[in-house]
Order: structure tokens, then C-alpha cells, then sequence
């Protein structure tokens, strides 16, 4: 059995990318199930310093986001290969499915759509607030468990504003989600995660995509130049979350709304609880007034034993302590 950094047992396979694959490990030092997220076999060979940095810096993004809808990073590291080391991330071990296993499986109801991107929302709301853009929000990249929903692969996200590293290259994300701003060489911004979040939500409601094309290409050219089919009429479905939808789809990055937003809108459509954070609200938070200095030397005093005899505890309506010694 592989053993990473002397740590990490290596026991299945449980997911596998293009570029990497995931393995459900243990923990041999806190003796806990985790996931390690490795370069897969036939990529190995071709890494350099650019993909150990690459690697470290999907680590970095994930490990600053403290959110329950965000899969936690544990651990970085490099294992040694007969060429060079190859670089690995410890995570979360997340139980459940993707969503794309759920929508494949069939129609989610649309409450439970709604929740579910909500809970997105609002883990993008925390990247945000971290100056981090996902740039691959999709159904593949969010896990559906009892606790809620996780957004997973941090593989590709940027500093906000960061130009691509190659602008001749192809688009970094999945074509179907990827903004159209973002075919005309402008740089990662939250809107971009806005746009993929409207057409996540926009699946989960209607089963298909917000355009039908038969190639990328396609898909590519209707986002830039063609208004997204209309959703069904969905029964029961609030208004104001269709109009998310198409503020979300707009061509324009300023129409689209921000995540904090798009979260507390979808989460009071279903009366759910998100988390979001508390600098994005506009108000400064109330803190307790100073330490009285009696305070500050009662709680430096030592514990020492009572000196014999119960002590009983009784405090008068002004709030003065007094005790009683038997």
C-alpha cells in the first residue's frame, strides 16, 4: 500500500480526472479516513516546478476558505517519483455524490435545486471575500452529502483579476459554464463564477443546459451571441429566483449579481440557512465593552482548594455573587 510523506495511506481509488485522480487515504498520524488528490501516472512525467507550484497554489486557494459548503485542506506535500517529486493535497474525505451522478440519475426537485445552489452560492461568497474565483463551478465539481452541499477542485482558481498564464492558450474551465467575457481575454472575476452559477442553476431546474449546441464551438458562440432558452414553468417556483437565473446569464458582468446576493435570495426562497460572510453585510460588529481590571485579576488568580467545607453558589437580582460555607 502507497504511503505519501510517510503519512498518508493510500487505500482506493475513488476519482479520476485529466489531469489527476483522487484516493481515499488514511491518516496514519490523527487516524482518520481523508482524500489525496495526486497527479495521475501519465501526467507525472511531465511535471515541473510550474506543476508542484500549480498544485500548491489549488492547496493555498482551498485551505483559506473556512466554509461548510467548501471541502477543507488538510495537508500539502511531495512524494518522491524516479523522475522528480510529485506534488499532493489532503482533504476532507467527502461522503456522498456529485450532483452530475443526481442529474444524470434524473429531474431534482426544484426546492432541492434551489437549496443546493444557494449553499454554492454562498461557498462562493466566502472565495470571493478571499480575493479567490473558483473558475469551474459544475455539477462534477459539487458533492451532495447529508450535511449539505461541498464544492470541490480548486484546480484552476485565480486571484481575482489575475490574467491567465497563457493569454494564447486555450480558456482555462468547461465551456458550457466558462463566461463569455472570458473568450475576449478578460481576466477571472466573481462575475465569471456568477455566470457559472446561473447556468448550474439553471440545469438543476430545467434538466439541460441554458443553450443546445452539438460541439464546444457551438456552445461557445450561442453564450456570446444568443438569449438562453426560456425555463419551463416550473409550479410553485418564486419568481424572483427566475430573475436570478437571467441576471446570473447575462452577457454583461455587471448585471450579474454577486454571490452574497445570489446566496440569502435563493436561501430565503426555501427558508434555508446559509452562511456568508459577515464583512460582505455592510456593518461593523458590536464588541464587548473592556475588561474591568477586577476582572483582569480574578481571572489571573490561581485555582486553590476552598480550605474544608461545601461552597454554595447564589447570585442576588443586582448580579453580586455571595456564598455560603457549611
Amino acid at each position: 500500500m502507497r504511503t505519501l510523506g510517510g503519512r498518508y495511506q493510500l487505500v482506493n481509488r475513488i476519482g479520476l480526472g485529466g489531469m489527476s485522480e483522487v484516493w481515499r487515504g488514511h491518516d496514519r498520524v490523527l487516524d482518520r479516513p481523508v482524500a489525496v488528490k495526486i497527479m495521475a501516472p501519465a501526467v507525472e512525467g511531465t511535471l515541473g516546478q510550474g506543476g508542484v507550484d500549480l498544485v500548491r497554489t489549488e492547496a493555498r486557494s482551498a485551505a483559506r476558505l473556512a466554509h461548510p459548503n467548501v471541502a477543507a485542506v488538510h495537508d500539502f506535500g511531495t512524494s518522491p517519483s524516479p523522475e522528480r517529486d510529485v506534488p499532493y493535497i489532503v482533504m476532507e474525505l467527502v461522503d456522498g455524490q456529485t450532483l452530475s451522478a443526481h442529474l444524470a440519475a434524473g429531474m431534482l426537485d426544484w426546492q432541492i435545486s434551489v437549496r443546493i445552489c444557494a449553499e454554492v452560492a454562498a461557498a462562493l461568497a466566502a472565495a470571493h471575500a478571499q480575493q479567490v474565483v473558483h473558475r469551474d463551478i459544475k455539477p462534477a465539481n459539487i458533492m451532495l452529502t447529508p450535511a449539505g452541499a461541498k464544492v470541490l477542485d480548486f484546480g484552476i482558481a485565480a486571484a481575482i483579476g489575475s490574467p491567465d498564464p497563457d493569454p494564447e492558450g486555450p480558456v482555462m474551465g468547461t465551456p458550457a459554464y466558462i463566461a463569455p467575457e472570458r473568450f475576449d481575454g478578460l481576466p477571472a472575476t466573481p462575475a465569471a463564477d456568477m455566470f457559472a452559477l446561473g447556468t448550474l442553476l439553471y440545469h438543476c431546474l430545467a434538466g439541460t443546459l441554458p443553450w443546445r449546441a452539438r460541439s464546444h464551438t457551438e456552445m461557445v458562440m450561442a453564450q456570446r451571441f444568443e438569449d438562453p432558452v426560456p425555463l419551463p414553468h416550473i409550479e410553485g417556483l418564486p419568481p424572483e429566483v427566475l430573475d436570478l437565473v437571467s441576471r446570473c446569464l447575462s452577457r454583461e458582468p455587471t448585471e450579474r449579481p454577486p454571490a452574497l446576493v445570489a446566496a440569502l435570495l435563493l436561501a430565503e426562497a426555501v427558508d434555508a440557512r446559509v452562511y456568508v460572510p459577515i464583512a460582505d453585510l455592510g456593518f461593523e460588529p458590536e464588541y464587548p465593552p473592556a475588561v474591568s481590571a477586577w476582572d483582569e485579576r480574578a481571572a489571573a488568580e490561581a485555582t486553590t482548594p476552598s480550605g474544608g467545607g461545601h461552597v454554595d453558589g447564589a447570585v442576588r437580582a443586582d448580579g453580586v455573587g455571595r456564598h455560603r460555607k457549611d
